[in-house]
């Protein structure tokens, strides 16, 4: 019996050290629970369709009609969305066993139950329930399910076979710069050049939008960012250092800083929140 009392309370200091560091280091620290890995198959590529996506999409839109079809004390039609509503929520269990526990099935037969009996009021209660457990379960997996399978992987595009995307971004940014450095150093000819290496390096960059933006006969650069590009060249000529540096702004906001918005920060989020840390960099942190 001793025995188990010492086991007990080493479990229980263990657990307050392990506490104690966590809230020591919060600062430096974000706990987040990942999806299971089973779920890839039901998102691009590794499925022809969103099919995760789509079941979730029938699920908001059942508990809606549902919702609706109770109040009106609408028994035909709310038999039809209730039996759906049943259907795809028990998909979610068949396609990602592991969150089978997740699934509040009880709720799930009050429902049912209470449609059956023409219980509107149940109906209500039950329905609401239901909503509540999946809200709760999208606070912990929402944001990070659509990180991990909703945001493209520029790691493995090429611009060509010898050539990968980071490194001719990286290439990008250093022509911009060089713009600006020979524009206000006075080196035209170094700046002009510099924005010719743009253009064709933007034009490389354009030909794997396509890969993603097909409905776009040309999403990059687009005629605003071409208008730009020959506006900067006309200023760098000819222009003073304001109309060069209002110009280059320009271009940096639109060829830039618009898509980083959208794809940068997504990207960087997807790959710092789903990487495979080493138990050495996670006692570093």
């Amino acid at each position: 019996m001793n025995r188990w009392i010492y086991f007990i309370v080493l479990q229980i200091i263990i657990a307050l050290v392990i506490a104690g560091i966590v809230y020591k280091h919060e600062d430096k620290a974000v706990i987040v629970k990942t999806p299971p890995k089973t779920l890839a198959k039901w998102y691009k590529p590794e499925n022809k369709r969103q099919v995760w996506l789509h079941n979730m999409f029938k699920l908001r839109r059942e508990m809606q009609a549902v919702t609706f079809y109770a109040e009106q004390e609408d028994n035909q039609h709310l038999q039809k969305w209730a039996q759906s509503l049943g259907e795809h929520y028990l998909k979610i269990a068949e396609m990602v066993p592991s969150w089978d526990n997740k699934l509040d099935k009880t709720t799930l037969s009050n429902l049912m139950a209470s449609v059956a009996e023409q219980n509107y009021s149940k109906a209500l209660t039950a329905v609401n329930s239901l909503q509540d457990s999946c809200d709760s379960c999208h606070d912990d997996y929402q944001a990070l399910t659509a990180l991990t399978y909703r945001t493209p992987d520029f790691s493995k595009i090429e611009i060509t076979p010898d050539l990968n995307f980071n490194s001719h971004m990286k290439t990008l940014i250093t022509q911009v710069n060089q713009i600006k450095i020979a524009s206000e150093d006075g080196m035209t000819d170094l700046a002009l050049a510099s924005l010719g290496d743009l253009k064709q390096g933007m034009d490389e960059l354009g030909k794997v939008c396509t890969d993603c933006h097909k409905k776009d006969k040309k999403p990059y650069p687009n005629q605003q960012m071409n208008n730009t590009l020959i506006s900067l060249e006309s200023s760098l000529k000819t222009g003073t250092l304001k109309e060069q540096g209002r110009d280059l702004g320009t271009l940096a906001v639109l060829a830039c800083a618009r898509c980083h918005g959208t794809h940068r920060i997504a990207s960087g989020a997807k790959n710092l929140l789903t990487r495979e840390q080493s138990l050495a960099e996670l006692l570093k942190h």
